[in-house]
């Protein structure tokens, strides 16, 4: 009679080659996943924020709609012996104190949400100022630097806007110091109401190209378009771009064809 020899039974345990197998096809899996999680999230926050500067539009158009023309950018002035900053989105103190809602906030639904960009966590507009990623066209509401009390100030009339599908009003603001809220073109004329600062300030009021490399911005007439090229403008050098934090950060044309109302 011929005795076979039993084969061994194999164990329910893994050996170390497929463990070590297993484990690189995991890490595979989860390298192939990553970026698309990723796009997806991107994706995700741009069409949020797309939502945010047309609301922000329909913001300031009911408010011209009220009083005849657009909310204004900023005005500095004496309150009680304190310098506050009222711009379009806050009133806040230099100090750093925060004091209320800008003009558009009566004109937003869920103003808290609209005017937080969901793609930026840096460093806030100004001291006391929570929400922040978003800037208007100074073109629109002008800048004012100062007066005695804060009076009312004035910005464009609607109806001087010639072109309102090309005229920017509400984008992503960034330059290299985190966020800012004055959008201003590379022709901007910052030394009407800004003299000893000129181009200097011009450069803190460029575009954050923060979506994958391109930025949004909302136009007089509502619509949202996207933008891949960040300019430098005509009279750039090296220390405005570094300044700016170029080229994550850029203007939407090297004039000032993307901004002027006319």
């Amino acid at each position: 009679m011929v005795m076979c020899k039993r084969t061994p039974s194999r164990s329910g345990g893994f050996t170390l080659v497929e463990i070590v197998v297993t484990i690189g096809v995991i890490a595979l899996l989860i390298g192939l996943t990553l970026p698309a999680l990723s796009s997806v999230g991107s994706a995700g926050r741009g069409a949020q924020s797309s939502s945010n500067l047309r609301q922000m539009v329909i913001a300031a158009q009911s408010y011209a709609n009220l009083h005849h023309w657009f909310p204004p950018a900023v005005q500095y002035g004496v309150v009680n012996g304190n310098m506050h900053s009222q711009a379009w989105d806050w009133e806040t103190t230099f100090s750093g104190e925060l004091i209320g809602p800008g003009p558009l906030w009566e004109f937003t639904d869920n103003p808290g949400e609209v005017m937080q960009c969901p793609g930026f966590d840096g460093d806030a507009n100004a001291p006391g100022d929570p929400y922040t990623g978003y800037n208007y066209s100074v073109y629109l509401g002008g800048e004012q630097v100062f007066n005695q009390h804060l009076t009312f100030y004035r910005g464009t009339r609607p109806n001087a806007v010639r072109r309102p599908s090309q005229c920017a009003m509400f984008g992503l603001g960034g330059y290299v110091g985190g966020a800012n809220k004055f959008m201003r073109s590379p022709l901007h004329q910052a030394t009407d109401v800004l003299p000893s600062l000129g181009l200097s300030v011009v450069y803190s009021g460029g575009q954050a190209f923060r979506f994958r490399g391109r930025t949004l911005v909302a136009f007089v007439d509502g619509h949202v378009a996207r933008y891949s090229q960040p300019h430098r403008g005509l009279y750039y050098n090296e220390d405005l771009l570094q300044q700016m934090g170029y080229p994550r950060n850029g203007f939407l044309s090297d004039d000032h064809s993307a901004y002027a109302p006319q």
